[in-house]
Formats: structure tokens, C-alpha cells, sequence
């Protein structure tokens, strides 16, 4: 028995030894790397570099297309979520099946798909001319790339916690002429809203990052069609170390800010349940 309880805690011991080993090498090293070369050539090279014009714009272009990104996610996941785990139809593992493609799929395929759907050979080119509307090489383009890698976020962390909800308390207020926007806002959602709050987190933080599907549509226009990721490519193949840096930083901070209000989100979430 004592020899059991000493096995146990070496290999506990051991376990967090190899985890934490991991997050230093993969996670702490990198951010303490970007941080400390964003400032190898001191604060004002650092501060240069963040207020360049090409960067703000960078910055505000990856803010446009996480907040439409989340917008347009959250009201499709909750309503996909709902239909889902709520009504019986067929069709329903399909339209399932379906929110889980862009998880799937390589964010650069998904790119090269809207540039074949949206861009000169296709079919719908010559109407959007007609109207406009420019998608490829343009910020509609990298919205919609952003939406489409961030499309399962939201609806899958919502699923879950509905389908152990069940339906009795919907019923029950349904036969008592509750109508669907009541029963929605005063029994489902207090039921969902920290699954809801984490999926939107969570899609927040992807759509930030997102570089692959958003850089096969931009054309790298700098100041046009540059997200952060991008500017941070295009400076370090200039060879702009110590700028790429810089900029490299900004998403480190928005990925703190997103992570500690994940970890708020989260323990909140555990606190009430």
C-alpha cells in the first residue's frame, strides 16, 4: 500500500514535470522571445513600429473581421443549436455534419474556395461587378474567410449544454402560453449563457489569429486588406525583425486580454453550475 501511494506521486509528480516542461518550451519561451526582441532596440523603435500607419489599419481591419466574425457566428450558433438540440426534422445530422466542415478543412482550401466561388472565372463575378461588390482582394473577402473558420465556435459549445438540458422546462412553459422569445430568454438562456460567453471568447480568439483562408483573399494589399497576421508575415520577410516583433506583440496582448477572460468565463461558468 505505502509502496503503491509512493508510485502515485512519483508519477504525478513526473506528469507535471512533462506538462509543465511543454507550456515552458511551446507557450512561455515563444511569448518571453517575442517580447523581449519587440524591444531589443528600445522603446521607441518598439513604439514606431506599433503606431506605423500600416499597422493601426492592420489592427483595425482584424478588429472589423472578428466583430463581424462574431456577430454573424453567435446569432447562427445559437439558432443552429436550438434547431439542433430542440426540434426533431429530417436532415438534422446532416445540417450537423455540415457546421463541422470548416474544423475539416484546411483554412487555406477554404481561401482558394472563395476566391473559385467569388473571384473572375467564376459565374457570380459579372453580377457582383453589376452591384459593386468586390470580394476577392478586398475586406469583404477577408470578413467572410474569418466567418468561415470561426463558423463552428459558437454552435458547438452550445450544443452540448442544451441536449443534457432536455426540453421538459420549455414544454411545460410552452403548455402554460409562454411564447418562443419568452421561453428562449427566460428559461433556455439562463441555462446556456456561460457555454454561450466561451464560444464567443473562443471565436474571438481564432478570428484574430486567423491567417490562412484570410491570406489566400487578401492579395496582401498593404493597407487595404492586411490583418495583423499578415503585416507580421510581410515585415519579417522584409527582414524587419525587430518591427515584426513589435507587432507580433499586440496579438500577444489581445491573446492574454481573451485568455484571461476566457479563464473568468470559465470559472464563473463552473461556480454557477
Amino acid at each position: 500500500m505505502h509502496e503503491d501511494t509512493i508510485g502515485s506521486k512519483v508519477l504525478k509528480w513526473f506528469l507535471i514535470g512533462i506538462s509543465a516542461l511543454f507550456i515552458f518550451l511551446m507557450l512561455v519561451l515563444p511569448l518571453i522571445t517575442v517580447i523581449t526582441e519587440s524591444l531589443k532596440s528600445g522603446i521607441e523603435t518598439y513604439w514606431e513600429a506599433v503606431s506605423d500607419e500600416y499597422t493601426v489599419k492592420a489592427v483595425w481591419l482584424t478588429i472589423e473581421a472578428t466583430v463581424f466574425a462574431v456577430i454573424i457566428n453567435t446569432v447562427f450558433g445559437v439558432f443552429a443549436a436550438w434547431l439542433i438540440t430542440k426540434f426533431r426534422f429530417r436532415g438534422k445530422k446532416l445540417l450537423a455534419t455540415f457546421i463541422d466542415i470548416p474544423v475539416t478543412v484546411s483554412p487555406v482550401i477554404a481561401g482558394l474556395i472563395f476566391v473559385l466561388t467569388f473571384g473572375r472565372q467564376s459565374f457570380i463575378y459579372p453580377y457582383l461587378q453589376d452591384l459593386g461588390i468586390q470580394v476577392v482582394f478586398a475586406v469583404p473577402g477577408i470578413v467572410l474567410a474569418t466567418i468561415f473558420v470561426t463558423f463552428p465556435f459558437i454552435s458547438r459549445e452550445l450544443i452540448p449544454v442544451l441536449e443534457a438540458q432536455g426540453t421538459d422546462e420549455e414544454e411545460a412553459a410552452a403548455l402554460m402560453g409562454a411564447n418562443g422569445f419568452t421561453i428562449f430568454r427566460r428559461i433556455t438562456f439562463p441555462h446556456i449563457k456561460w457555454a454561450f460567453l466561451y464560444g464567443v471568447v473562443l471565436c474571438a480568439a481564432r478570428a484574430m489569429g486567423e491567417f490562412g483562408a484570410v491570406s489566400v483573399l487578401s492579395g496582401h494589399l498593404r493597407g487595404k486588406t492586411n490583418t495583423l497576421p499578415l503585416h507580421v508575415e510581410i515585415l519579417f520577410n522584409e527582414f524587419k525583425y525587430v518591427p515584426a516583433f513589435a507587432v507580433s506583440s499586440i496579438l500577444v496582448m489581445m491573446a492574454v486580454v481573451i485568455l484571461i477572460i476566457r479563464s473568468v468565463v470559465e470559472y464563473r461558468g463552473k461556480k454557477d453550475a
